[in-house]
């Protein structure tokens, strides 16, 4: 099992969500980030007066998946969540070595 984690746009998530449900992909978690990458923020104008901002409003998708879905996942990801512009995101993927479910007990595959 590998656990892969996107960081998206946040108006791609529900493309992302959609290509990953269509694979099989059962379970997720969202969450709200800011972050930014070589974008480095940008300036943004309020009130007649001109700022910086450091952190772009970004989502973290997180995924347990088997390994027989992972290079699937990873391709839906992509190509739901690509705009060909800057900041479009970074896939992470990392070995899980044990998940257990806490209602049952159940661990292992049964338990993703």
């Amino acid at each position: 099992m590998k656990k892969v984690e996107a960081i998206i746009k946040p108006f791609k998530l529900d493309e992302v969500r959609e290509a990953l449900s269509e694979i099989g992909v059962t379970g997720l978690t969202v969450t709200e980030v800011k972050g930014f990458g070589r974008q480095k923020g940008h300036a943004e104008l309020y009130r007649g007066a001109e700022y910086v901002v450091d952190f772009l409003p970004k989502i973290k998708i997180e995924a347990v998946i088997a390994d027989a879905l992972v290079d699937s996942a990873i391709e839906s990801i992509v190509r739901a969540a690509r705009t060909g512009k800057i900041g479009d995101g970074k896939i992470f993927v990392t070995p899980v070595e044990q998940v257990i479910r806490i209602r049952t007990g159940e661990s292992g595959a049964e338990a993703v």
